[in-house]
């Protein structure tokens, strides 16, 4: 499951037993040797719906880690590509690993929180992978109307997600067992660590996206296996 070069158990649990900001400073320098990372197949097909190069002038990728989604967003953009991240380790990390990334956009690298973003009608293309784990739900409709207000008119919100899976399948039983582990957590210590699976699932999001004003087309013919079997599709949702 883990990389060698990848964060040891103790790590992980001295991770586990911080803040989120606090966590992924200290997980940084080994991200990109763990299994939280999007992997590279499902960013590239997903921007790969987003247009042809230079058809965007400014990109902003929230949560952005490390620099993944970055990376393929330069060359979409003409002017900027912003990446927003919490934590100060990943976005140093994030410019370490785009020093040499293709395009001439210029990049930014913001510290700030999802659910406060400072920016009014900036982008023309948002992306996010592989962070609405780190939302609560309570939150998630201050998560799309920030984003709906960072957009312009026409502007899009490009993401992954999937259907709720099969109450027969083990995964499911999986993630909602590691959900009650957190919970447990979360109640018996501080900082509190907010990470939970099954979240921002296709239905919900839907809903809450049409609910601010954007139109939501979901695809599910464009990944490439093994994930397209899994139920996920790529979300492009236009702000009206």
């Amino acid at each position: 499951m883990f990389h060698p070069k990848g964060p040891s158990f103790v790590e992980l649990l001295q991770q586990g037993l911080s803040s989120v900001e606090r966590g992924y400073d200290l997980l940084a320098p080994k991200f990109e040797y763990t299994p939280f990372r999007t992997p590279e197949a499902l960013v590239k097909a997903s921007l790969e719906l987003a247009g042809p190069p230079g058809s965007v002038e400014s990109g902003l990728d929230v949560c952005c880690g490390t620099g993944a989604a970055m990376r393929y967003l330069r060359p979409l953009c003409r002017r900027r590509v912003v990446g927003l991240d919490m934590s100060q380790g990943m976005l140093d990390e994030a410019r370490r690993l785009l020093a040499d990334a293709p395009g001439e956009a210029a990049f930014e690298f913001v510290r700030g929180d999802a659910l406060d973003m400072p920016w009014r009608e900036e982008f023309d293309l948002v992306t996010s992978f592989g962070a609405f784990g780190h939302i609560l739900e309570e939150d998630e409709p201050r998560l799309v109307e920030g984003i709906h207000r960072v957009l312009r008119p026409g502007g899009r919100f490009l993401f992954i997600t999937g259907d709720e899976p099969s109450r027969l399948s083990p995964g499911y039983w999986v993630a909602r067992a590691f959900n009650a582990a957190m919970r447990v957590r979360n109640a018996l210590w501080r900082p509190p660590f907010v990470m939970y699976y099954l979240t921002f699932l296709l239905p919900r999001a839907r809903a809450l996206l049409e609910a601010q004003g954007f139109s939501v087309e979901a695809r599910r013919d464009t990944l490439p296996e093994p994930y397209a079997r899994y139920g996920l599709s790529v979300v492009i949702a236009t702000r009206r």
